[in-house]
C-alpha cells in the first residue's frame, strides 16, 4: 500500500474525513501515524535565533519584573531621597526636594519600561501558542495511536474468539464421536 493510500485510510477510519479536508495539524498528526515516527520536538519550539532587540526585551522583563529590581531601586530611592535632603540648601544636593529631576527620571524609565516588557510578553505568549500547538498535535497523535491499538485488540479478540470457537467445536466433534 502506498503512503498516500495509507494516509488516506487513516484519516477516514481515524477521522472519518478524507485526508485532504484536514486542517494542517491533523495531516501532521495522521503523516506521523502513517510512518510511525515519533513526535519530535517541532523547530518552532527549539531554541530559536532571537534578535538582539528581542534579546535585550527578555532581559529587561525578567529583570524589570523581579523582586531583585523592585529592592534595588526602592534602594536607589531611597539614597537619592535621602541624599538631597540631608544635604539640602548646600552644592551637594542635585536636585532638592520636590524631586523634580528623579519624577523626570521615572517617567522616563516607565515609558521605555513598559513597552519593551510587551513585547516580551508579546513574544513568550506567541512561545506559549506554539507549545499549547505542539501539545495538541501530540496529544491528538497519543488519541489516534490509542484508537488504532484498541483496533488491533479487538481484532486479536476477534480472531482469539473464532480459535476457541473452532477448538471448542473440533472438541464436541471427537466428544460426539466417541459417544456415536
Amino acid at each position: 500500500m502506498s503512503e498516500q493510500a495509507r494516509r488516506e485510510q487513516l484519516a477516514r477510519k481515524l477521522l472519518d474525513s478524507a485526508y485532504a479536508d484536514l486542517t494542517p495539524v491533523q495531516r501532521s498528526v495522521v503523516d506521523l501515524v502513517a510512518r510511525e515516527a515519533p513526535t519530535g520536538r517541532g523547530p518552532r519550539l527549539r531554541d530559536e535565533e532571537a534578535s538582539l532587540g528581542q534579546q535585550l526585551a527578555d532581559r529587561v522583563a525578567a529583570l524589570g519584573g523581579s523582586w531583585g529590581f523592585i529592592g534595588g531601586f526602592s534602594l536607589c530611592l531611597a539614597v537619592w531621597a535621602g541624599w538631597n535632603l540631608v544635604f539640602r540648601g548646600s552644592e551637594l544636593a542635585f536636585d532638592p526636594y520636590p524631586f523634580i529631576f528623579l519624577n523626570l527620571l521615572l517617567s522616563t524609565l516607565a515609558a521605555l519600561q513598559a513597552p519593551v516588557i510587551m513585547m516580551s510578553q508579546n513574544r513568550q505568549s506567541e512561545r506559549d501558542r506554539q507549545a499549547a500547538e505542539h501539545d495538541y498535535e501530540v496529544n491528538l497523535r497519543a488519541e489516534l495511536e490509542i484508537m488504532l491499538l484498541h483496533d488491533k485488540l479487538d481484532s486479536l479478540r476477534s480472531r482469539e474468539v473464532v480459535d476457541l470457537l473452532k477448538a471448542q467445536n473440533e472438541t464436541l466433534e471427537l466428544l460426539r464421536a466417541r459417544l456415536a
